[in-house]
């Protein structure tokens, strides 16, 4: 099968005239389509004194105040999902929920989520067959991601997250050429299998895989590429938009999407930032059934224009540099503090308490310390909290001698961003 450098859409090779002159055409279709029908959008702009024929660049897009999505799961609490939607709850394809709990609503319009090209980039290929282990429960990323495979001409095996075994089992007893999933998770596959006496290379299948939801260490790339022989990229995305940006197959950075503006900016004025600064991801996605202009991801990178040897003329983001507040993406879950303080809250022997994240051998750990008054029932603890959180933690109960500082930050990320 051939891999090499292609080309999924003519629009990846715009000159930056014909890509500038499309992303208005975009952005301005949408805010003329979100002015009708969305209430979120008709207050911010109303807000902000502004109104659709007062954006007229590109520039002047950037005078809209950004979205971020802590604002956006009060507006859906508070307000309903209806005020943000410009299509009846009932006219959508789907609606996920997210932890926080927040609603994904999917449209109709084709590749709502707008990963084809992405898995095209990353060398998937008709005739492919991939194994999915992301999830297909409430949240997005199983479906969103099995769309643009079977859209590319692949079939797909709904596996789902966890349980190794059957993992295993399922990539050698099928001709399976693909993995979707983190590269995390495909490391314990390795490892286990390795352990059980397997050879990697002979007795699996695997080309290529196309990995998300947690940083990618070039480290652990290469050992699970030499494992198994194949090629390992990343696309960066969100439950709420969809995806922003991949890597093709010559790296150095990924490729901003062509169904979306994405700009770098000021996390503190949303204004953007010159090409090389390092600010906020903000970003606008093209569809319309709930439009989401200028929705701040708390995300940092920068932008790089350096040209790719794979013919692709967008700017590339350099990677996932850090988070602009203080929450978290583990495992691909964003960890809120106040959803922490809520299962705390229930177990009146907790004084304190403190998240506290690292990385170990390339696996995210979730520690949270806990300062008690009373012993704690663990087996009534964690599961409270996984339940809440979707993680499971590890506790660090602390001793007399060990206490959490007054005005100690809620949740303190040790994890070092390459």
């Amino acid at each position: 099968m051939d891999r090499s450098n292609g080309i999924y859409d003519q629009v990846e090779q715009d000159t930056p005239e014909a890509r500038a002159a499309r992303q208005l055409d975009k952005v301005q279709t949408v805010i003329a389509t979100a002015m009708k029908s969305s209430g979120e959008f008709k207050a911010r702009m109303k807000a902000a004194g502004l109104c659709a024929k007062d954006i007229k660049d590109l520039d002047s897009f950037s005078r809209i105040p950004v979205l971020r999505k802590k604002e956006l799961l009060g507006l859906q609490q508070d307000k309903g999902l209806d005020w943000l939607l410009t299509a009846a709850p009932g006219e959508l394809s789907r609606i996920y929920q997210s932890p926080g709990p927040l609603f994904d609503p999917e449209g109709r319009e084709k590749d709502y989520w707008g990963w084809t090209e992405g898995f095209y980039a990353a060398g998937f290929r008709p005739g492919d067959l991939v194994q999915m282990t992301f999830s297909y429960h409430l949240t997005p990323a199983g479906l969103m991601l099995e769309e643009p495979l079977r859209e590319i001409g692949c079939a797909v095996i709904p596996a789902g997250p966890g349980n190794t075994t059957v993992q295993s089992q399922l990539m050698t007893s099928l001709p399976v050429t693909g993995f979707v999933g983190m590269t995390s998770f495909l490391k314990v596959i390795a490892d286990k299998a390795s352990a059980a006496g397997m050879d990697l290379k002979k007795d699996f299948n695997l080309d290529v895989a196309f990995v998300a939801a947690e940083r990618l260490p070039e480290s652990l790339r290469t050992e699970v590429e030499e494992a198994f022989g194949m090629k390992v990229r990343q696309g960066y995305g969100t439950a709420d938009v969809g995806c922003l940006a991949y890597e093709c197959l010559e790296l150095g950075g990924m490729h901003v999407s062509s169904r979306c503006y994405v700009e770098i900016c000021d996390p503190q004025t949303g204004s953007p930032l010159p090409m090389g600064e390092m600010g906020e991801v903000v970003v606008t996605p093209y569809t319309l059934s709930y439009p989401l202009i200028r929705f701040g991801t708390g995300d940092l990178s920068r932008m790089v224009d350096t040209p790719c040897a794979c013919g692709r003329t967008a700017p590339k983001l350099a990677g996932i540099l850090g988070r602009v507040d203080d929450t978290a993406k583990v495992k691909g879950q964003f960890i809120y503090p106040a959803q922490v303080a809520q299962v705390v809250a229930k177990f009146p022997q907790i004084e304190k308490h403190q998240i506290v994240i690292t990385n170990e051998d390339d696996r995210d750990l979730l520690t949270l310390k806990l300062q008690l008054s009373a012993p704690l029932d663990e087996s009534v603890f964690v599961p409270a909290f996984q339940e809440m959180v979707k993680l499971r933690p590890a506790l660090d109960l602390l001793k007399n001698s060990d206490q959490i500082e007054d005005g100690a930050a809620p949740l303190v990320d040790l994890r070092t961003y390459e």
